[in-house]
């Protein structure tokens, strides 16, 4: 009897961790997929901040989670190059359910999710200029690099399945080109996310993850008037998970597609709007994703 009991134990923990498991995949790869960008290595005059606000939807057959963010970024003089700085706090609800044989596991988590800071840097053939000397500038070949790092600071309840945090702390480092061919660019880039150990992974169990391996592309149009568009792909290989030394059956390969369009409203004032959706996918964590943003900025010269 208490080899039975002992065994339905385990078997109901085992369950409940790859719930959480699956939970914790969609999540990340949400938030990797909002940080799917064209343009990031664009050239734009330095000392001009850019305050943005917006809102991300991610949906799947099992979960929804909405995304409110609030963003700042800073263009600078990185010797001689232009680089950005950026600082992203977003605030999320997670809602879903989730089946474990014959049990349904459903619950949601509201509050702020892990923040983002970002230092993206031009390495070549985007030189740091004023506003006027700006006004000459003609793109041809850049080649930058950037380092993401998210902070394990959002809200987290060890004792529960779903959570909207991570817990813990990742750093993805990426290189990018960006080609201009007349009102065409473009751009490809490639990185690689680490991830360190939760090690307060519902109730106090160690959840780790292999890196993940990501190469984004993307065909931009710029049009007279300012407007821009873009058609983006992505592919993600990796994240295969542990739990307690445990590997789970969840190794990512995911091809995405996606399209962004960015209008000018006047000097100061823009909107985005984004979408994309998985085309194909290993674990079956495909998603849909559909988001607006608006972005003020500011600086000399404007």
């Amino acid at each position: 009897m208490l080899n039975k009991t002992c065994g339905w134990l385990g078997q109901t923990l085992s369950r409940c961790l790859w719930a959480a498991c699956v939970t914790a995949v969609v999540f990340a790869g949400a938030v990797q997929a909002q940080e799917i960008e064209a343009r990031l290595y664009s050239n734009a005059p330095i000392n001009y901040n850019f305050l943005g606000v917006g809102f991300t939807q991610v949906t799947t057959n099992k979960f929804q989670l909405n995304t409110e963010v609030l963003a700042y970024n800073r263009t600078f003089d990185f010797f001689g190059q232009s680089g950005k700085v950026n600082l992203i706090v977003p605030y999320a609800q997670l809602h879903g359910h989730t089946t474990t044989g014959s049990q349904v596991i459903s619950g949601s988590s509201v509050g702020l999710t892990d923040p983002i800071i970002r230092l993206a840097t031009n390495l070549y053939g985007a030189p740091a200029l004023t506003v006027e000397e700006f006004k000459n500038y003609q793109q041809d070949l850049i080649i930058g690099a950037s380092l993401l790092v998210s902070a394990p600071l959002g809200q987290y309840d060890d004792s529960r399945i779903v959570n909207i945090s991570n817990h813990r702390w990742s750093f993805k480092p990426e290189v990018g080109v960006s080609q201009a061919l007349g009102p065409w660019t473009l751009e490809l880039q490639a990185a690689a996310t680490f991830f360190t150990d939760t090690t307060d992974f519902y109730g106090g169990n160690t959840r780790s993850q292999d890196p993940i391996y990501s190469l984004q592309g993307h065909a931009i149009y710029g049009f007279r008037s300012g407007v821009w568009s873009s058609f983006d792909v992505t592919y993600f290989n990796g994240g295969r998970t542990t739990i307690n030394g445990a590997l789970g059956d969840d190794l990512q390969q995911n091809w995405r597609v996606g399209a962004t369009l960015a209008v000018p409203v006047d000097i100061h004032n823009s909107i985005k709007f984004y979408a994309s959706s998985g085309v194909a996918a290993r674990t079956g964590n495909n998603f849909d994703m559909v988001g607006i943003a608006w972005q003020y900025r500011w600086g000399a010269g404007l």
